[in-house]
């Protein structure tokens, strides 16, 4: 049996700093959200459904979720540019207010693809929320209203993030080590 740390090259944010920062993009979602009715967290399937239920609990105001599938990455280990939902929303938007929960941004095609196909259905207002950000990797510019941490160009997984659909289950998010990519960069 694999011991899951085993690929791991080093922490990158640990689980109680994950865990404050949490509290206060949800503090600031909270405030900005005061006053506004129908709250609607559609938390992009599957690296985000460990924030999405860790910010939905941090959330200091009533608010549902639904789920969306959309996929740029294929097998690989960098975004492919094309597109495409894989499992669109239970229900519909028009007239709510919505807020993307993401678990990362790299190239922003995937944002921008979803930003542009949930403003078509009419929301009342559109935001994201995302974990992580790789602002060196921003090939399409895409408004993100709340993000957790900035990070650099390196492979991270934990934390719903994952390689292969491994190490989603980290506590944390990390750094794999070269080695185990590496095959797929040459």
């Amino acid at each position: 049996m694999e011991d899951i740390y085993a690929n791991v090259d080093y922490a990158l944010i640990d689980e109680d700093r994950l865990q404050a920062r949490i509290q206060e993009v949800a503090d600031q979602i909270t405030a900005d959200y005061m006053g506004k009715d129908d709250l609607l967290l559609i938390c992009v399937l599957k690296g985000g459904y460990m924030f999405l239920a860790d910010l939905s609990r941090a959330l200091k105001r009533p608010h549902t979720i639904d789920f969306m599938g959309v996929s740029s990455y294929g097998s690989g280990t960098q975004s492919s540019g094309a597109v495409q939902i894989i499992m669109d929303l239970k229900q519909p938007i028009n007239g709510r207010n919505v807020l993307i929960v993401e678990d990362i941004i790299d190239s922003g095609h995937t944002l921008d693809y979803m930003r542009r196909t949930l403003l078509a259905r009419n929301p009342a207002s559109l935001r994201i929320c995302s974990l992580l950000n790789k602002p060196s990797r921003r090939e399409v510019d895409v408004a993100v209203e709340y993000i957790g941490f900035d990070i650099p160009d390196e492979f991270v997984v934990g934390y719903g993030l994952d390689f292969d659909e491994l190490y989603r289950n980290l506590p944390f998010i990390a750094v794999l080590k070269p080695a185990v990519f590496a095959h797929l960069m040459s």
